[in-house]
Formats: C-alpha cells, sequence, structure tokens
C-alpha cells in the first residue's frame, strides 16, 4: 500500500515540476544554476509555496482572549534605543530545490521541442542496466510486489482456515511478503565526444564568455541526456590555438588577433587521431564574435570544414557572439559559402536573451 505521505512528495515534486517549467527560459538565461551544480543534481530558486493553513476569522466572537483588559506586564524587554518602525509589506521567500540533470534535461526537450538524437557508431564499452526478473521473499519495501504479496496472504488464510469468503478480509503479514529482483545486465553504448572551441582574442569580454559558459551548460546538459558516455574536449584560440581544460576554457583572455583556422585545424587533429567517426558521435561547438583575420584565413576554414570537419561530424554548431566592438563577417561568409550544409548550423547570440533560441536551432534537428 502506497503510503499518503509518498503520493504528497509525489504530488509536491510536480508542482516543483511545473513551476520550474513555465519558468525554464528564464532559467535557461541565468547563469548562476551553473555555480550550483553537483555531480548528478543542480539546485534551482522558486518562489516559496504556500501551504494550507486554518485563519481564524475575523468576526467579533466571544473566547478566550476577548473583550476587555488591563495592560500586562512586559516580559523580556529588549533594548528600546534602536531607530526605525517594524515594516509591513511580507519578504521575499526563495525555496531552493534540487533537480537531478536527467529531469532539467526532459524539461529542455519538452520546452525547446527538441527531438531524441539517432545516434551512430558503436565503440567497444559497455554500461550496466538492471532488470527486474524474479520475486523474493526479502527486500526494500519500494519493491513491494503487491499482487504476489496478497495472493501469499491469501493462500496462507486459506491454509489456516481463516479466510472467510462472505467477508474476504485479507491482511498480509511480514512472512507474506514478496519484493522484486533484478540482475544487472551489460548493454553496449553509444559514444560522444563534445569539442568546444572558443575566440579569447580581445574582443572578447567577461559578458560573451557568460554566454557561452550558460549555452554550453544546457548543451552538456541535453547531449549527456542523449549519451551515457561522452567525453567533452576545450579548445580556445586567438592567433593560435591550444587545448586547455573546463576551467582555463571559461576564465582565460587574450589580447592578441584572430584566426580560426588554427582552432579548426586543432579540433581536425583530434577527430583524426582520437574519434573515428563509425565509433564516435562527434559534435563541434564554436563561439566567436566572427572578427576573423582575413579573406585568406576565411577560405581555409571553408576548406577545413568542407574536407576534414563536416564529413566526420553528427554536428558543427557556429555561435556568433555579438562583442562590445560588433559582430564580424564570419558568420555570413558561412552562410554564403556553406549554404547546403545541413551538418552546419548558424546561430547569432546578441545578449543572454538570445541564448534560448540559439539552443534550439543548436540542438533542434536531432542529430
Amino acid at each position: 500500500m502506497v503510503k499518503r505521505i509518498d503520493r504528497d512528495v509525489s504530488r509536491f515534486r510536480q508542482i516543483i515540476r511545473g513551476k520550474i517549467k513555465k519558468d525554464l527560459k528564464k532559467y535557461i538565461t541565468r547563469g548562476e544554476l551553473i555555480g550550483k551544480k553537483g555531480k548528478d543534481l543542480v539546485s534551482i530558486p522558486i518562489s516559496q509555496i504556500s501551504i494550507p493553513r486554518f485563519r481564524f476569522s475575523q468576526r467579533k466572537m466571544g473566547g478566550v482572549g476577548q473583550g476587555e483588559g488591563d495592560v500586562g506586564s512586559p516580559i523580556g524587554r529588549g533594548d528600546e534605543t534602536g531607530a526605525g518602525s517594524a515594516g509591513d509589506a511580507p519578504g521575499q521567500h526563495i525555496l531552493e530545490v534540487d533537480i537531478s540533470l536527467d529531469e532539467l534535461a526532459e524539461m529542455l526537450g519538452e520546452e525547446l521541442e527538441l527531438p531524441n538524437i539517432e545516434a551512430r557508431g558503436k565503440k567497444s564499452i559497455s554500461s550496466e542496466k538492471n532488470k527486474y526478473t524474479g520475486i523474493s521473499d526479502t527486500g526494500p519495501e519500494s519493491l513491494r510486489h503487491f499482487k504476489r504479496t496478497y495472493r501469499q496472504a491469501l493462500k496462507r488464510q486459506i491454509i489456516a482456515q481463516n479466510y472467510d469468503p462472505d467477508n474476504p478480509m485479507i491482511i498480509p503479514i511480514r512472512e507474506d511478503k514478496r519484493y522484486r529482483t533484478w540482475k544487472v545486465t551489460v548493454e553496449p553504448e553509444s559514444n560522444a565526444v563534445i569539442i568546444y572551441m572558443m575566440d579569447v582574442s580581445g574582443s572578447m569580454g567577461d559578458e560573451q564568455k557568460e554566454i557561452v559558459r550558460t549555452e554550453s551548460f544546457w548543451i552538456d546538459t541535453w547531449l549527456k541526456h542523449q549519451y551515457k558516455n561522452i567525453e567533452t574536449r576545450y579548445i580556445i584560440h586567438d592567433a593560435v590555438a591550444r587545448e586547455v581544460d573546463k576551467e582555463t576554457f571559461y576564465h582565460t583572455r587574450e589580447s592578441g588577433g584572430t584566426i580560426i583556422s588554427s582552432a579548426y585545424k586543432l579540433a581536425a587533429s583530434l577527430v583524426e587521431k582520437e574519434y573515428s567517426p563509425a565509433e564516435w558521435n562527434i559534435y563541434l561547438f564554436h563561439f566567436s564574435d566572427g572578427d576573423n583575420w582575413g579573406e585568406i584565413d576565411t577560405d581555409e576554414c571553408i576548406i577545413l570544414l568542407k574536407e576534414n570537419l563536416l564529413p566526420k561530424v553528427n554536428l558543427f554548431c557556429y555561435g556568433q557572439v555579438e562583442s562590445p566592438y560588433g559582430s564580424g563577417q564570419f558568420i555570413r561568409d558561412l552562410e554564403d559559402y556553406l549554404p547546403e550544409e545541413e551538418k552546419l548550423v548558424l546561430s547569432e547570440i546578441p545578449d543572454k536573451d538570445a541564448i534560448y533560441a540559439s539552443i534550439k536551432e543548436f540542438l533542434g534537428k536531432g542529430r
């Protein structure tokens, strides 16, 4: 029998889920969620939910404490030297709830209407999956098999001649309880790698990097929901490119110029050496303000995309973030030179409010 408290908790979680989903667009554009991310959970601040309670009637009625009376003696009088008066406005109550990244990804998929990704390739790795296969007389209450339990209780009462067909009351005891059991099965898993590339030249400031950081969090959340085995690599570039760790990726700022082809060459080298398209699902995300060094380098980028990257990846996403100095020409060049490339997705991200639409543009094809 499901306890009432379990039903209440389930209903409470549904209410919370509804409130989070309703305000998901707001949460997507706010970066503080990333700082509250744990290994498998993220804390989300929501408005306090009011719990029903009894309220006394305002009508003048007799009862305890009604009528005339004398002023009582003060108890525990405090310091009377303080300035100001008591406020009459309600405070703002904020409740933080923990929600799993899988739940968050499901809500993201529902809200943005993202299709599930059609994975390709298998790598020689496997994952463990629990499959319920039998019945035991011991186990946790959460796995109790109610039908088997009552069947066992009925058999016991019939054998003991305690069963009355005219008053069919069946009361299970401890020995009657039956529980589902499971065994661990090993299944092959699709593998995926995400390679993030970001322009860190002088024109990319902290605000632009925060946009990249926020959007990357939601991209990670969705792709990790689709793939159980995923690797992430980070490349930064100005006039030269280098691979770095996650912390360096989001907090490095250089003062040099921009040569985008340097990042594409390094990404192509990583894919060639470590990520065979036959075994890996490959996702590349590049963020820049689009101010590339001359047409010569843009031409080289187009060649690298056509010959080395697009044939091997599931998706190549380019997000052009508007910097204080404006946006460059690179996204227009990609539109002109590669208009028919289905694996290439372009998105302009002028500010944080544009992150929502950008994620939908990047992940909306289900590749």
